[in-house]
């Protein structure tokens, strides 16, 4: 272990990755980049399918060097008796079990909370599925879609007259595996008091619909319902994506009030400050049209430097709409080293978006990119107290 990583804040925290596709392996991820020992678990004939997503080079899937990096990876066969053993044997040298089963496959095995906690009464369970463990849809399966779906966020996303319109990544997911994480943390502080671990109850369906913000409250205090509105904002105006005379695009937000004021003197158009709707965001956002005409015809006159240059200047909000060739070497990124490089024995060195925070005593770090599929099963279980015959038999069983 690196002197880094024995600074890390979970060091000591073993964590076992039972889960696929994506938001269970994300929180490990997010565990293992601050110290905690992952180790994941996969099926000997069936691994993680992350290992087959996206893009690959040399036969090996990219997307798994991201997902499945700072952590062992082991095969078992949870089905088979040696596999479930040997999986009791784990959790009773672990903290966490990060699992993704559909409910009662677990259980079904044998391998549900009463064996695992018995095995072990300070683990912590964290079940990751589409709908929960219970109610109506609790059995279905689920997928990131499905909770883009019906959380309202494809509702509420794309032009007024153009159909819903589904994010083009993971992004229930994504927001699922941090919740995990924070979930996972939550549980393992009551610990520290209690003595017990539990289980933790995450339905991907859920965290998207909070970070989504108050549409229930409004729906239950005034009836209102979210429209599609592309890239203006019910809240403030201007808010919008403009394209410059050079062709590229840039993003201008005024949610503070005196931002509103300084874009519009830029703009050369102050006269718009004196306006009544202009003095709070929701009826700047009823005279959008206005607004958006005022501000595009500026942008449209001038390069995306020269845009970017003269907002600065004025204080006012502005980004460029960028896509990973210009994230790979923006000065801001640059300096936070947020994609930063990790040498990896089969892939050679990668680029890849670095731990989630900066913390100043105790910082995460990146120890090395996803493993091969198994790479570290003999190991693991040689740690755990299986002899090398113990091992022998697993496979010849299937276990391994």
């Amino acid at each position: 272990m690196s002197t880094q990583q024995g600074q890390a804040p979970l060091t000591g925290l073993r964590v076992l990755d039972l889960a696929t596709l994506f938001a269970g392996p994300l929180a490990a991820t997010m565990l293992g980049d601050f110290g905690a020992e992952v180790v994941k678990v996969e099926h000997p004939t069936k691994p993680d399918p992350s290992r087959g997503h996206g893009p690959s080079k040399d036969g090996i899937g990219l997307w798994w060097k991201l997902l499945g990096r700072n952590k062992r990876t082991i095969t078992l066969d949870l089905s088979k008796p040696g596999g479930r053993e040997t999986l009791l044997r784990l959790a009773a040298t672990a903290d966490v079990v990060i699992e993704n089963f559909r409910p009662g496959t677990l259980e079904k095995w044998d391998l549900g909370w009463a064996e695992l906690s018995a095995a072990n009464p300070r683990l912590v369970l964290a079940r990751v599925t589409g709908f929960g463990q219970f109610g109506p849809y609790a059995h279905r399966p689920g997928f990131g879609t499905l909770a883009e779906a019906m959380s309202g966020f494809a509702a509420i996303t794309g032009e007024p007259d153009a159909p819903p319109t589904l994010p083009p990544f993971g992004l229930a997911d994504s927001i699922a595996g941090l919740a995990t994480a924070y979930a996972v943390m939550t549980a393992l502080t009551a610990r520290e008091r209690t003595g017990e671990g539990q289980v933790v109850d995450m339905a991907i369906i859920e965290p998207i619909l909070t970070v989504l913000g108050p549409q229930p409250l409004w729906y239950d205090q005034l009836g209102h319902v979210q429209p599609r509105t592309g890239n203006r904002s019910a809240n403030n105006a201007p808010r919008n994506t403009y394209r410059t005379a050079d062709g590229s695009w840039v993003a201008v937000s005024t949610s503070a009030q005196s931002i509103a004021e300084r874009l519009m003197r830029l703009v050369g158009r102050p006269e718009l400050i004196d306006e009544p709707w202009f003095a709070t965001g929701a009826d700047r956002a009823r005279h959008a049209d206005v607004l958006d005409e005022a501000v595009g015809a500026w942008i449209a006159d001038r390069t995306r430097t020269e845009v970017l240059e003269a907002f600065e200047k004025a204080e006012a909000a502005v980004a460029p709409i960028q896509d990973v060739r210009d994230v790979m070497t923006d000065p801001q990124y640059e300096a936070l080293d947020t994609i930063t490089t990790v040498q990896d024995p089969e892939l050679g060195p990668l680029r890849m978006q670095n731990v989630l925070f900066r913390l100043s005593s105790t910082p995460g770090a990146i120890h090395w990119a996803g493993r091969p599929h198994g790479a570290d099963t003999d190991t693991v279980l040689a740690e755990l107290g299986l002899t090398e015959r113990e091992i022998d038999a697993l496979r010849a069983e299937g276990a391994l």
